[in-house]
């Protein structure tokens, strides 16, 4: 019965380990992954319900606006009419308001033309709210290239721990033949110990590897939002595949463009300032005295009108407001012209990087070649004794040297194509 139990937990765990294992991961599938898992996404629908809320708040200008007041005075001297009349004319009484006077009164305005006040308030709402859109599609834009160095890094370690096992298999070959020598008298048992450090050596460099793994696979989950397991196949994007574009597509270029737009409706908004406000209002209250002056007992009355305002002091500094608007578009296009020409510089180098590393890995092969007939030749010249088991384990090193140099140098030929298309957003 325990027997039974045992082999099925460990089918259970060879199963989940296949499945983890078939488990085919892509690169574009990771960037996906890491950009909607980005905290700060979560910040486009704040800034359009913001928008929303900021152009609502606009458009209530046009609502009756109403206001009420109380107040309470006393007055140190109040109007007053002396009359002298003609001799034998009785006497003529005027009524004398009191010092103290009281009033509550209740307004109610209504705006009828703002100048374009409101239309310019939210043409600049919108593209305030566009700009930050844009600088966030910026600062998301470059999760990309930390995506793409921990996912080229991952295929890096996991080659080189290809190439590991296969160093450790050669080397435990080349251990059962010096062996084989020892007991044959071609060898001794220091040419034993020799293959013996470098076996542990090969070890200690696993465990490196191993370790580096780990770390860039937890470092790659925590930003994709998913738990990702170093036994899952990292595909390795076809380099033939991908063609590049001339033209430089990068979000920072939209964020210069809505930055104009948004310095630009600010003009509008200084054009709006500078026009009269015509509205229509009526008043209605009562107190002590009424309108009529000279009443002195609570009343009410009522008033109305239109109204025309005029706040002609901005036009001091409409000509310099003007210009600051002007010197903030030449800081935007300054600031345009000079991350194009930034660009400009990149590309050429990046371009030749890439041409760097393809002639480089012409020869990988051949070189691999030459220098596996050097490591079997090594290995024939020590079975006949002409050869001293350590000069064998250069060789092999040196095997080993320029396979792991051929794996470099195809990883950065792609992590070159990519910094290409980083560089101009493809």
């Amino acid at each position: 019965m325990r027997l039974k139990i045992f082999l099925f937990f460990a089918a259970l765990i060879w199963l989940n380990s296949s499945l983890v294992s078939s488990q085919v991961i892509t690169l574009d599938e990771i960037q996906k992954k890491a950009e909607s898992n980005y905290p700060a996404v979560a910040q486009y629908g704040i800034i359009e319900k913001t928008k929303d809320f900021s152009i609502s708040n606009a458009n209530r200008a046009f609502l009756p606006q109403g206001t009420l007041s109380a107040q309470a005075t006393w007055q140190s001297d109040v109007t007053h009419i002396d009359i002298d009349l003609p001799e034998g004319m009785p006497p003529l009484e005027i009524p004398v308001p009191d010092q103290d006077q009281y009033r509550v009164v209740a307004e109610l305005n209504q705006l009828i033309w703002d100048g374009g006040n409101v239309s310019a308030q939210k043409k600049s709402l919108k593209a305030n709210a566009e700009l930050e859109k844009k600088q966030l599609e910026t600062e998301i834009y470059a999760l990309r290239e930390r995506v793409n160095n921990l996912y080229f890094g991952i295929l890096l370690m996991k080659g080189n721990l290809q190439q590991q096992e296969i160093l450790e298999s050669e080397l435990q070959r080349n251990y059962k033949n010096v062996q084989t020598y020892v007991q044959n008298g071609v060898a001794n048992e220091a040419d034993l110990s020799a293959v013996k450090v470098e076996q542990l050596k090969a070890g200690q460099q696993r465990i490196q590897l191993e370790s580096t793994l780990d770390a860039y696979v937890r470092m790659l989950s925590v930003l994709a939002g998913e738990s990702l397991d170093k036994d899952m196949t990292f595909t390795k994007p076809d380099p033939d595949a991908e063609l590049m574009s001339p033209s430089i597509n990068r979000p920072e270029l939209k964020m210069f463009d809505a930055q104009e737009v948004a310095i630009e409706s600010q003009r509008s908004l200084l054009k709006a300032r500078n026009m009269p406000k015509l509205g229509a209002f009526a008043q209605g209250g009562y107190g002590k005295p009424g309108l009529n002056m000279f009443d002195t007992d609570f009343s009410p009355y009522f008033s109305g009108g239109i109204r025309l305002t005029w706040n002609f002091s901005n036009l001091y500094t409409l000509n310099n407001d003007k210009k600051k608007i002007d010197l903030q578009r030449q800081k935007v296009n300054i600031q345009r012209e000079t991350f194009l020409y930034n660009l400009n510089t990149q590309i050429p180098q990046q371009e030749m990087e890439i041409e760097k590393y393809r002639k480089t890995m012409t020869d990988d092969n051949e070189i691999i070649r030459h220098q596996t007939l050097i490591r079997e030749a090594a290995e024939v010249k020590v079975e006949n004794g002409t050869l001293t088991v350590s000069d064998l384990m250069k060789e092999i090193n040196t095997e080993e040297a320029v396979k792991q140099a051929k794996r470099l140098h195809e990883i950065q030929y792609l992590m070159s194509i990519y910094s290409l298309k980083h560089t101009i957003n493809q």
